[in-house]
């Protein structure tokens, strides 16, 4: 009977394809990063609700220095007032939405910041589209919103909602507007009055994919596995025909 037999170079070039392979996972694991929204009372039209806002850090060099938020149809930005973010974070809101921030983070400190909501709107969902920028200039826009179920690479936060309470009822006179004050500027920072509007900015930038992004991962996983399958069926002939 013929065994076959793998020597020891072939073992070592198999399992140096094997490394690789796992880098490129390990890789993409983190260009997974995500921002997530959560509530203190997620019913439709409830009123007073803290919504708390994570935004993952994606970059080991620069931490986060603003996040810009753009709020959904139903939440007025003059509606909703700040109640936590990291210390020396400013609050600016703006015709869609509001900005947070200030002194870069740390690299890697995820970026956690709370505001208050007078009142949901009635809707099954809500989307938080966010533009994340870091220290060193980095933009992360997690504005993509899924469809039919869907899977996006830049998933904007999304609230779920549930059915209104039975004695529920909309806010009168409902909540509008306020003058959107003079930003604060910070170090390197765009302001509004020198870019469009946050919803413009993210929705004209939906189809561009950020430096470091996923995409490209992905692919790399895909190459990975072929070539440690093509080695494998290589190594597999060359034991039997030497065998």
């Amino acid at each position: 009977m013929t065994r076959s037999r793998t020597s020891p170079r072939a073992a070592r070039v198999a399992a140096a394809i094997a490394i690789a392979a796992a880098l490129v996972v390990a890789g993409a694991s983190t260009a997974f990063a995500h921002a997530e929204v959560t509530a203190s009372d997620d019913r439709a039209l409830a009123e007073n609700v803290t919504l708390s806002f994570s935004s993952e850090a994606e970059s080991d060099s620069a931490g986060i220095k603003e996040l810009r938020i753009v709020l959904p149809a139903g939440i007025a930005p003059g509606s909703v007032v700040l109640k936590e973010a990291p210390a020396g974070w400013k609050f600016t809101p703006t015709p869609d939405g509001y900005s947070v921030g200030g002194t870069a983070l740390k690299a890697g400190e995820d970026a956690k910041h709370s505001v208050v909501v007078r009142q949901l709107p009635d809707e099954k969902s809500l989307a938080f589209k966010t533009v994340e920028t870091y220290g060193d200039g980095k933009v992360s826009r997690w504005i993509e919103v899924p469809t039919g179920g869907q899977k996006v690479e830049n998933p904007a936060p999304v609230l779920d909602l549930k059915p209104a309470a039975p004695d529920a009822k909309p806010v009168v006179p409902s909540p509008s507007p306020s003058p959107t004050p003079t930003p604060v500027q910070t170090s390197a920072a765009p302001t509004p009055s020198s870019v469009p509007s946050a919803s413009a900015s993210v929705n004209s930038a939906a189809e561009k994919k950020d430096e470091g992004g996923s995409t490209g991962l992905v692919i790399g996983i895909l190459v990975a596995l072929a070539l440690g399958a093509g080695a494998a069926v290589w190594f597999k002939r060359r034991s039997t025909n030497t065998g």
